[in-house]
């Protein structure tokens, strides 16, 4: 059975990373998109466990790497996990740290 992402070490998530990456590229040569999908969601995961997540904090804002005119106000960290609002909605989401980008100031 594999360790859990918070169980490795650097040079192993690393490793895992790449092993990923791999993944994904072979199953979008082949189309198949769901496979592919799986794979991008598990490289965010580990690349979150990559991160200090000391240094996400309550009350601020993050720009999304992939879209950075949309944000995220970070209500709490919950491990590797940020806890808050996207621009423009009502409801709480747990979001993995690795997916920001930039920290933007709050208005």
């Amino acid at each position: 059975m594999q360790k859990k992402y918070s169980e490795m070490s650097m040079a192993e998530l690393q490793t895992e990373i790449g092993e990923l990456k791999v993944k994904a590229q072979k199953a979008e040569q082949q189309g198949m998109i769901n496979e592919f999908a799986v794979h991008e969601r598990k490289m965010l995961m580990a690349q979150a466990y990559l991160l200090d997540a000391d240094a996400f904090n309550a009350g601020e804002r993050y720009a999304f790497k992939d879209d950075p005119d949309d944000y995220f106000d970070i209500d709490y960290m919950n491990g590797v996990f940020a806890w808050g609002h996207r621009k423009n909605a009502d409801q709480q989401e747990a979001v993995p740290i690795s997916v920001f980008g930039k920290q933007l100031p709050k208005k």
